[in-house]
């Protein structure tokens, strides 16, 4: 009788841009809190429209009321955060539609907040949207090189697990 085991190696995960439009370093973010990598490594982005997409496969584990920010666990432990906008939260939820709930298990393209980029721009609001690891002590980061993105499709970070 033959026995085959199983391989036991994990894959890497792939984190897809949140948004279609440019891709920028995390350190050229307008923001200390995440230019710093306080919150996390990753990178951010410049949207060129309103749909903000899952990353990648995983659950909504937070849903920020005011809609400027959501947060995803994957199944093998990954913490991402997806902050659109900077500033945002002043706005309490106002441009913001939620497409997707807290606690909702989410495939990588799936559309979770809507923003009306008409109503920030009209109100000042820099819309750079950063994606972070907020657990990145735990991996090792791939930033991958790209400028144009497209959201649920471009491949932008791999996180290997330490």
């Amino acid at each position: 009788m033959l026995f085959f085991k199983k391989n036991k190696a994990k894959e890497d995960l792939v984190l897809c841009a949140p948004v279609t439009g440019k891709m920028i370093r995390l350190e050229d973010i307008q923001d200390p809190v995440f230019s710093s990598g306080t919150m996390g490594k990753g990178v951010g982005f410049q949207p060129s429209d309103g749909t903000v997409c899952a990353p990648c496969d995983g659950t909504i584990v937070m849903l920020a009321e005011t809609l400027h920010a959501f947060g995803m666990e994957t199944s093998d432990g990954t913490e991402i955060l997806v902050h659109i906008g900077l500033d945002t939260v002043d706005l309490n939820g106002e441009g913001f539609t939620k497409l997707a709930s807290k606690g909702k298990k989410v495939k990588r393209g799936t559309p979770v907040i809507s923003v009306d980029l008409d109503l920030m721009k009209e109100k000042g609001i820099v819309m750079t949207t950063p994606l972070v690891v907020t657990n990145s002590d735990d991996f090792d980061l791939q930033i991958h090189d790209c400028t144009d993105v497209i959201a649920g499709q471009t491949e932008v970070i791999t996180c290997k697990k330490k």
